[in-house]
């Protein structure tokens, strides 16, 4: 089993120790999909069913394609900028990060018109490379925790195994300087608890009476009246990618079809450090643990769409896309160190001294993994009523099934623990995650050859109200809001669009059993998007 720092969502919703084999948030990292596309589309307020002639359609609705009379070469450059503020205890602290990215890459062949009297117009294929999902992130917080350390929560976990202090020390290995999994090497090894035997050579945790007890060290780390200063700061950089194939044809020009296949590329990286402080230090100056998550997937989705055009001032839009099924590796890795002054101690004859340890920073065993992830059905329905030349109004509304995520594996021996795992995950997602209906509009006004656009977006919480008491608050909904201009003419066109959307969400660096004893930070998210596209046509 995989222990490691849960970070559930693109944004980071909440962190804890876990020993279950939790995914759930792994898969949601890659199904969250605020908005994408062409500077166009994203100035509307995000992907729209029933609008054509722009390269965002091959995956949003590809039967938009069958709007195109012209081929397209196009381009939509753009730039992230992140800003999210946490409040911590008593204090709030604010992280900001940039990035550049390629939103869309766009090559439409539109076919030449029907001359043998069939009631198909014109048909069409498009090629695109798009940023699905964007998962960038950064923050970091601090506060002075007068209540409880990481110690406590790493005694609170040693607990649970009732070991005794020889078999703790026999996983550590002198010769080579490493610790292990509890009773390592053995039928009975408990897996991913080598950070516990860490915990216990570092000096911050020790028994506790005759029984097998443990407790956090506080003669090291002083009284926990005086406080720990306590620091966590993460970084995070990921994307979902994709490239989109497309075909779609145009009936009478009333009636617009299209389908799709993508081919899928998942990437994420995150470092997480978490540092204490010891008020008063006498001999232990602070704690550190690092942990480093790298992952990388390949998947393949596919899409049906159609576009109906019942009069020349409205068009009707559906479209459904399978879920993306893809194969993920990823490497965990973590670290646990301590900053020493000197430990106490007596000599042989009883004189007290104190000692510096050759070790105070392990390496724990690092851990590979392969799983199945299966993100959302999705489905969208929408409308667009064209006031004749100059311009439109369009809305959508897109229903994304999460409780229909998955997460499997076949790494075991044993098909009855490939199968435990996906019924553990299962069970996950859906005591965690709910269906949603997103609901986006957006309005472009047209002037000869200038275009001015506005959107935004309603996008409920996927997480059901029970997760905690910012989704029991409806905190977690998001709303976006966009806007762009743009310019076009036979030729060539150019568009940029602005978004900004924002999230409020959750980050607890450690948990102990007495809720008043630990703290959780709130974050606030704030995302801008910047897109600039430009294309020719041919």
């Amino acid at each position: 089993m995989i222990t490691r720092l849960l970070i559930t969502s693109g944004l980071l919703l909440m962190a804890a120790v876990a020993f279950a084999q939790d995914y759930s948030g792994d898969v949601f990292r890659f199904s969250n999909q605020p908005i994408t596309g062409t500077a166009r589309f994203q100035g509307l307020g995000g992907n729209h069913a029933s609008l054509g002639g722009d390269a965002s359609a091959v995956f949003s609705n590809p039967a938009g394609l069958g709007f195109y009379n012209r081929s397209e070469l196009s381009i939509s450059p753009g730039l992230n900028l992140l800003n999210v503020q946490s409040q911590y205890i008593d204090r709030t602290t604010t992280a900001t990060k940039t990035a550049p990215t390629i939103n869309n890459a766009a090559l439409i062949f539109a076919g030449d018109p029907s001359k043998r009297g069939t009631r198909w117009k014109r048909t069409a294929f498009g090629i695109t490379y798009s940023q699905q999902a964007n998962l960038l992130n950064e923050f970091t917080f601090s506060g002075l925790n007068a209540k409880s350390s990481l110690a406590d929560a790493f005694a609170q976990d040693l607990n649970r195994y009732n070991i005794n202090s020889t078999d703790l020390n026999n996983a550590f290995d002198n010769n080579t300087g490493t610790v292990t999994n509890l009773y390592g090497g053995s039928n009975r090894e408990i897996s991913n608890t080598a950070y516990l035997s860490a915990a216990y050579q570092l000096y911050l945790v020790e028994p506790v009476g005759t029984t097998n007890t443990y407790a956090r060290t506080d003669r090291f780390l002083g009284n926990s009246v005086r406080g720990t200063q306590q620091t966590q700061s993460f970084s995070a950089r990921g994307r979902q990618t994709q490239w989109t194939f497309a075909y779609a044809g145009n009936l009478d020009d009333k009636l617009y079809l299209g389908a799709s296949i993508a081919l899928t590329r998942s990437r994420y990286d995150f470092t997480n450090r978490y540092d204490e402080g010891f008020a008063n230090p006498d001999q232990i100056r602070g704690l550190s643990d690092q942990s480093e998550l790298s992952v990388r997937g390949n998947g393949f989705n596919a899409s049906l769409g159609a576009i109906y055009k019942p009069t020349p001032f409205l068009q009707l839009g559906v479209t459904v896309q399978s879920p993306t099924f893809s194969s993920m590796t990823e490497t965990y890795t973590r670290s646990l160190g301590v900053d020493i002054i000197g430990i106490k101690d007596v000599d042989a004859q009883g004189r007290p001294v104190r000692f510096v340890p050759d070790i105070q920073r392990y390496d724990l065993p690092p851990n590979d993994f392969e799983y199945t992830m299966t993100t959302p059905l999705r489905a969208s329905g929408g409308a667009t009523f064209f006031a004749g030349k100059h311009g439109f109004v369009t809305a959508t509304a897109e229903y994304v099934g999460y409780s229909g995520m998955r997460v499997g594996t076949s790494v075991y021996e044993g098909a009855a623990d490939n199968q435990a795992f996906k019924n553990d995950n299962t069970g996950y997602v859906k005591s965690i995650y709910q269906n949603v209906i997103n609901f986006r509009a957006g309005a472009e006004l047209r002037a000869g050859i200038f275009r001015v656009r506005a959107g935004a977006a309603y996008l409920p919480s996927p997480y059901k109200s029970t997760f905690d008491a910012l989704a029991k608050n409806g905190d977690r909904n998001t709303v976006l809001f966009s806007g762009g201009l743009g310019v076009r003419n036979e030729r060539f066109f150019a568009d940029v669009s602005g978004v900004m959307y924002g999230s409020k969400t959750a980050y607890v660096p450690y948990s102990v059993n007495n809720p008043q004893d630990y703290a959780g930070a709130n974050l606030n998210s704030r995302m801008t998007n910047v897109t600039l596209s430009i294309g020719t046509f041919f």
